[in-house]
């Protein structure tokens, strides 16, 4: 299925404007969810709307939105009043200011969309634009879903794309955390040498679509199990170790990895020495033949 815009307008750079959409960068619909039922007769449940004054239901033409001034006392704010606000952010991403993109702390990352050039004669601008800003991040503001965001757009690959980011009031300072505040600050050099070696021993090059969801891959294996009529038993949790003496636990590590590489070097050169086994059996019968 297609991906559909979520917003319309456009990307602008001081006096460069490009029309663009925007389009999401993630995908929700993999997710297993699950519906309310009434477990008597399995029939999924309404959600309904009441209004406690009238004691009625209500229909969603009867609904409209209010705002609490005061306790109990409300505004009515209709669809019509809403789109008079016309800020630029409706419609335009205009880029304020431009900083290196690792700048930008992870934290106040939001959600991630794709823009994309509108229009054939929006591409060849998008794309000067896109290599100019290498290695940076224009800082913004867009208006989705009736809120102002301030957003980061880096390219990416062949695109570019825009985070949402929270805004700094929306971030919890670390002191905030009280078991964070007791964290000592110094640490053991010898531990921390051990540490160092155990991350190390398992460092490598990330390919993140080597990681799947094991939890959603479990779930559909127990509906379908479910769906056939079969049980399946859990398996049982093993109790995670207690660490005792913190050296001890990094020396075992250190020790587990090494073991695990080189069950891994036997099993490979096993592999290898087929292949080659394999390929000498072939060879041989096209030479008899």
């Amino acid at each position: 299925m297609a991906a559909r815009p979520t917003w319309k307008g456009f990307l602008k750079v001081s006096l460069v404007t490009i029309p663009v959409r925007v389009y999401p960068a993630t995908e929700s619909a993999a997710t297993i969810s699950f519906n309310q039922l009434h477990e008597e007769c399995q029939t999924r449940i309404q959600q309904k709307k009441w209004c406690p004054s009238c004691e009625r239901e209500v229909t969603s033409a009867e609904i409209v939105k209010g705002y609490e001034f005061e306790k109990g006392r409300w505004v009515v704010v209709g669809d019509d009043d809403i789109a008079k606000v016309k800020t630029e952010s409706t419609k335009v991403i205009n880029l304020l200011q431009f900083a290196s993109d690792d700048e930008i702390d992870p934290m106040y990352v939001d959600k991630t969309y794709y823009l994309a050039p509108e229009g054939p004669m929006a591409g060849d601008a998008y794309a000067v634009m896109r290599d100019g800003m290498k290695g940076k991040a224009g800082i913004g503001k867009v208006a989705i879903h009736g809120r102002e965001y301030l957003v980061a757009v880096k390219p990416h690959k062949q695109g570019l794309v825009m985070y949402t980011l929270h805004h700094a009031a929306e971030i919890r300072t670390i002191d905030q955390i009280d078991e964070l505040r007791e964290v000592r600050g110094k640490v053991n050099p010898a531990e921390m040498k051990l540490a160092k070696q155990v991350i190390e021993s398992i460092e490598g090059d990330l390919n993140l679509s080597d990681y799947k969801d094991e939890y959603q891959q479990g779930l559909r294996t127990i509906i379908d199990a479910k769906i056939a009529g079969e049980e399946i038993v859990a398996p049982e949790e093993a109790a995670p170790p207690k660490v005792v003496d913190l050296m001890e636990a990094l020396r075992k590590s250190l020790d587990q990895v090494s073991a695990g590489k080189k069950k891994t070097a036997k099993a490979d050169d096993a592999v290898s020495a087929k292949k080659v086994s394999n390929i000498k059996s072939v060879a041989k019968k096209r030479k008899a033949s």
